[in-house]
C-alpha cells in the first residue's frame, strides 16, 4: 500500500465541468505543481473515466470516487476495485454523502480495498457515524456534515465540536486511523483551523475545483499546513 503523508490535502473533482476530461488533467497538474513546490502531500479524486489519464501524466496520488464491494463476475455497471487499481488509483472514497452506502456495504468495501492494498477513505456525517465506521478499520475517516458541503461555511468554524468529538472518538477506537475534515473549506485559514482541531488533513471540492485560480487556492492551503 502506498504510504500517505500527512497533513493531506485531498481534492474531490466530483463531476464538475471544471474537473472533467481535459480540464481534470489540467487541474491535476496544477495540484502536482503546488505539491512539488511546497512539499505538501496533495491527492486528487477525479471521475472514474479520468483516473488513468491523470495517473499516467502526474506523480500525485489519484483516488477513485467510489468502488463497489464486488469481485470479478456478472456485475454490469458496478465498479471493480481491481479496475480502479489497474487504472492507477491508489485508493478510494467510500460512502460520500452523494454516494451513501449501508454499513454492511461499507464494511465489505473496506475489506475489498484491504485485499488489494488500496487506501480506504470513509466519509461520515457526524461523530457517532465516524466512530462506527472507524471500528471497521479503514485507513482514513473524513467527517463532512452534508448540510455544509458546497456552502463555503467551513465545519471547523460552524461546528468545531463535530470535528473535535470525531477526532476524540476515532482515536479512542483506533489511533492509527487518519482523520480528515471536509465541507465548506475555501481558504487557508479553514485548513489551519481544521488542523488545530486535531485533524490530519482536509477533503475539499468546490473551493478548489470551482475557484477562479485553483493554483492560488491550493498554494494558500498548502502554505497553511506548513505553518501549523
Amino acid at each position: 500500500m502506498i504510504k500517505i503523508r500527512t497533513p493531506l490535502i485531498l481534492v474531490n473533482f466530483k463531476t464538475y465541468p471544471q474537473g472533467t476530461g481535459k480540464k481534470a488533467i489540467e487541474l491535476a497538474k496544477t495540484a502536482e505543481k503546488v505539491s512539488l513546490e511546497t512539499d505538501v502531500y496533495i491527492g486528487v479524486v477525479p471521475s472514474l473515466t479520468d483516473i488513468s489519464s491523470i495517473a499516467c501524466l502526474t506523480s500525485i496520488p489519484v483516488f477513485a470516487q467510489h468502488v463497489d464491494p464486488i469481485k470479478f463476475g456478472g456485475f454490469t455497471g458496478h465498479i471493480l476495485a481491481e479496475s480502479i487499481k489497474e487504472a492507477g488509483a491508489v485508493g478510494t472514497l467510500i460512502n460520500h454523502s452523494e454516494r451513501q452506502l449501508k454499513l454492511a456495504d461499507i464494511d465489505a468495501t473496506i475489506k475489498r480495498t484491504e485485499e488489494l492494498d488500496l487506501v480506504s477513505i470513509v466519509c461520515a456525517n457526524n461523530p457517532s457515524v465516524s466512530a462506527a465506521v472507524a471500528s471497521l478499520k479503514p485507513n482514513m475517516v473524513a467527517v463532512e456534515p452534508p448540510e455544509l458541503i458546497g456552502t463555503g461555511i467551513p465545519v471547523s468554524k460552524a461546528k468545531p465540536e463535530v470535528v473535535t468529538k470525531t477526532v476524540a472518538l476515532i482515536k479512542q477506537i483506533d489511533p492509527s486511523v487518519v482523520v480528515l475534515c471536509g465541507a465548506g473549506i475555501t481558504a487557508g485559514k479553514d485548513v489551519a483551523a481544521a488542523l488545530r482541531l486535531g485533524t490530519e488533513g482536509v477533503l475539499v471540492a468546490s473551493g478548489v475545483v470551482k475557484a477562479r485560480d485553483p493554483y492560488k487556492v491550493l498554494l494558500e492551503f498548502a502554505e497553511a499546513t506548513t505553518k501549523m
